[in-house]
């Protein structure tokens, strides 16, 4: 597969601050690209220098195989951008704002309307069709922005926090229609805070942080970057101090969190870790009513990642 999108390099500044700390990764066409980071990391820079709407100091980025530049309208064309902000016109119906929009790329009337149409579909507003956006839930609002950002059928799309503060129809809805788009070719970089989301639909993973790339690859190849192998949840009451130290000392284990009614255990490695826990809970006649393992989960890998700490 061709690479859509190429950086080497990417530097910015905002005086002393540096924003973007010398990026270079590749993103290829067809592929759905999770990008991850905290708040302040670096991610909105990012979006804006791909797509020339803010001035860089040093690197270079090429989309589908051209640098891109503020006046290359020719790629600006291919390329479909839902901002998290909600963006349309408040005295316009469903309808006509993304015919509006679409209208920006496609000037052929016949085929203007099969875009608005299909753009409808895809997200579900045939019904709402004749709504103004204020007549719409938040859910629908959201669907609203993402066809009108899309309803030119670009082939890279810039998706930004597209199911924030959504009902989990509304958000279940999204995520096909993110997937659809990808099934007819569509390269999407995706953005989130949701990390089940990007589990779900993304191919690769790129995390970033204080302006760096810390980490990237598949979820599965992200996961075996941090210690944490396996997680054990054991809902049980009463257990002393001494069995929790015990605990603690187990083979494998990493860490230990009990706060009176359930039991956090995270290990470091091994393959037989919830047997041999169970083995001892049975030697010292503990009694629990609920036990179960689980891998880690994207969501683990961010916080190892990037820590703990709140951000701005």
């Amino acid at each position: 597969m061709q690479n859509v999108i190429e950086v080497r390099h990417l530097t910015k500044h905002y005086g002393s601050l540096k924003a973007l700390d010398d990026l270079s990764f590749t993103v290829k066409q067809g592929e759905i690209l999770g990008l991850l980071g905290p708040n302040g990391s670096g991610k909105s820079t990012m979006i804006s220098c791909l797509l020339s709407l803010l001035q860089y100091d040093h690197g270079s980025i090429q989309i589908m195989g051209k640098e891109m530049s503020p006046d290359c309208y020719d790629i600006k064309a291919q390329i479909g951008v839902v901002f998290q902000e909600v963006a349309v016109f408040e005295e316009l119906t469903v309808y006509e704002n993304i015919d509006y929009f679409c209208g920006l790329y496609i000037k052929e009337k016949e085929k203007r309307k099969q875009y608005v149409w299909d753009a409808i579909k895809l997200v579900g507003l045939s019904e709402f069709i004749k709504f103004r956006p204020k007549q719409l839930s938040g859910g629908l609002l959201r669907r609203l922005n993402i066809a009108c950002g899309i309803a030119h059928k670009p082939s890279l799309i810039f998706l930004d926090e597209p199911t924030v503060a959504v009902d989990p129809q509304s958000r279940n809805h999204i995520l096909e229609g993110i997937r659809t788009l990808n099934q007819a070719g569509a390269t999407i970089i995706y953005t989130t805070h949701y990390m089940e989301e990007v589990e779900l639909i993304c191919h690769q993973i790129m995390i970033i942080d204080k302006g760096k790339i810390i980490a990237s690859g598949t979820k599965e190849s992200l996961k075996t970057l941090i210690s944490t192998k396996e997680k054990v949840t054991v809902e049980i009451d009463g257990l002393k101090d001494t069995i929790v130290s015990e605990i603690r000392k187990l083979k494998h284990v990493e860490d230990v969190i009990y706060d009176g009614e359930v039991l956090y255990i995270t290990y470091r490695e091994g393959k037989h870790n919830l047997s041999e826990l169970i083995d001892y809970m049975k030697a010292k006649k503990l009694k629990y009513s609920k036990i179960f393992s689980e891998q880690p989960t994207l969501n683990d890998v961010f916080l190892e990642l990037t820590g703990k700490e709140l951000r701005d």
